[in-house]
């Protein structure tokens, strides 16, 4: 499947607002992303998007056929990080396991660079159990760096992440 990365649209919060709302995704990323998605979770977060300072955030729609279908964003970090930027994206699950994602980790990786020329790392940090999302990663060329352990609190369970990181060449 073709896809675009874009700046996000006001008129993309009714996407947003169908392919959110589901819990498959939410049990993967943290508790700011909720479930059940609402309208006015999916207004806040276009909203956030569209504010957001370029210098130190970069938010993308994930567009395919037409549809903001997923999120992928880079976060410069502050103080002793401001080398570094936490990279975040979710996809719709109609869309899973069509390489989209791990081409849009690619892009914005190099738009990030590009646009950062200070920049020196870029990283994640996904769930352990979160097998698919750590292959994008790997496929993107990000190391694995370590495994933290009983490092997060979601649904009631302490449970792993990993560390990735994807280095300036």
């Amino acid at each position: 499947m073709d896809f675009i990365l874009r700046p996000w649209r006001r008129e993309d919060v009714e996407d947003v607002l169908r392919y959110a709302n589901n819990e498959k995704i939410a049990r993967n990323l943290r508790n700011i992303f909720p479930y059940p998605y609402i309208r006015t979770d999916a207004e806040s977060f276009v909203n956030s998007c569209l504010e957001a300072d370029e210098t130190c955030q970069m938010f993308r729609a994930i567009e395919a056929e037409g549809r903001a279908v997923g999120s992928i964003a880079l976060c410069r970090g502050g103080d002793v990080y401001v080398r570094t930027a936490e990279l975040g994206y979710w996809l719709a699950e109609d869309c899973w396991g069509q390489g989209i994602m791990t081409q849009a980790v690619r892009q914005i990786c190099r738009e990030g660079f590009e646009q950062w020329d200070d920049l020196v790392r870029i990283y994640a940090e996904p769930y352990a159990r979160n097998a698919p999302s750590r292959r994008v990663l790997e496929k993107a060329g990000f190391a694995l760096e370590g495994v933290l352990r009983q490092n997060v609190f979601k649904e009631g369970e302490v449970s792993d992440s990993c560390m990735y990181a994807l280095l300036r060449e």
